[in-house]
C-alpha cells in the first residue's frame, strides 16, 4: 500500500488554481473521457463542497467532493469519487473512502452518509459499510444505485 500520499480537504475557496485544475482534468480525464459519458461535470456543487485530495509527487491520485447533509442528499454524501487510473489496483480508492467517511464525521459531526454509485462498483462500497437503498436507475446514462452507510 502506498504510503506516500499526502491527503488534503480543502474548501472550494481555499483550493489553489493549480489544484482546481488538476481536479477537474482527472474528472473529465475518467468520467467524460474514460467512461465515455458526456454530462456536465460543472454542475455548481463545488462551492458546497469539501475537495479530498491525495496527492503524490504534486499529482492528484484521488479525489471525493464531501457535502454536509442537505447539500446534496438528506445525509451528509461522498461524490466524484475517482482514482487516477494509473494508481489504481493499489488499494487507493479503499484509502480514499476511509478518509472520507473520517472527513465527514470529524468536518460535519455525521455517521449517516447517502451515496449514488455507479452500480458495478457496488460491492467496494459494501466493504466501506454502505447498503443498496435503491433500484437501479440511469444517472448521466451509467447505472447506478443509492447506497447509505448508517
Amino acid at each position: 500500500m502506498p504510503n506516500n500520499i499526502q491527503w488534503k480537504i480543502s474548501a472550494f475557496q481555499a483550493l489553489t488554481l493549480d489544484e482546481l485544475y488538476k481536479l477537474i482534468q482527472l474528472r473529465i480525464e475518467v468520467f467524460v473521457v474514460e467512461q465515455n459519458c458526456v454530462y456536465q461535470d460543472i454542475d455548481g456543487k463545488d462551492h458546497k463542497a469539501l475537495h479530498l485530495m491525495g496527492i503524490e509527487n504534486g499529482q492528484i491520485i484521488a479525489y471525493a467532493r464531501l457535502f454536509k447533509p442537505n447539500d446534496y442528499f438528506d445525509n451528509a454524501s461522498i461524490g466524484r469519487v475517482i482514482v487516477n487510473p494509473t494508481h489504481r489496483a493499489k488499494a487507493i480508492g479503499h484509502q480514499l473512502m476511509d478518509h472520507a467517511i473520517n472527513a465527514i464525521h470529524h468536518h460535519f459531526n455525521q455517521t449517516n452518509i447517502t451515496i449514488s454509485a455507479q452500480l458495478y462498483l457496488q460491492q467496494f462500497y459494501e466493504t466501506h459499510q454502505f447498503h443498496q437503498t435503491s433500484e437501479p436507475y440511469l444517472e448521466d446514462g451509467i447505472p447506478h444505485i443509492q447506497m447509505k452507510r448508517t
